[in-house]
């Protein structure tokens, strides 16, 4: 992807890069930006969706994320569970796929339901 070479990690040297497919079949991109604050840091997967909702849109199919240090991507780079609760906000966990992927050819598809077993999202409220 190209996002691993826009992202912005020199503390932890962990690049991130994530493609958000909305249903529509746009495609929004997203790379990790860290702060030397380290709190105010955005994750790719964010990066990605808050692009996306603050073009209007709302409804999502899949992630895919690949990440690594220095930009290699040698090992699977699953979403923390801050991104995890953002997917949960506007995906329903049981349709929305989460792909983890090291190579086209070399990546593990999850719904988000099962990395964010018993989730809180909107209806809870």
């Amino acid at each position: 992807m190209k996002q691993l070479t826009l992202s912005y990690a020199p503390y932890s040297h962990f690049h991130v890069a994530a493609a958000l497919l909305c249903e529509d079949g746009t495609v929004y991109t997203g790379c990790n930006i860290e702060n030397a604050s380290y709190s105010a840091t955005n994750c790719a997967e964010r990066t990605a969706f808050f692009k996306a909702v603050s073009e209007g849109k709302r409804t999502f199919s899949c992630i895919v994320i690949a990440g690594g240090r220095d930009g290699k991507t040698v090992e699977y780079c699953p979403p923390c569970g801050v991104c995890r609760q953002v997917m949960r906000e506007f995906c329903d966990p049981s349709k929305f796929q989460v792909v983890l992927a090291r190579s086209l050819e070399d990546y593990k598809v999850f719904l988000l339901e099962e990395l964010l077993p018993e989730s809180f999202g909107p209806e809870t409220l």
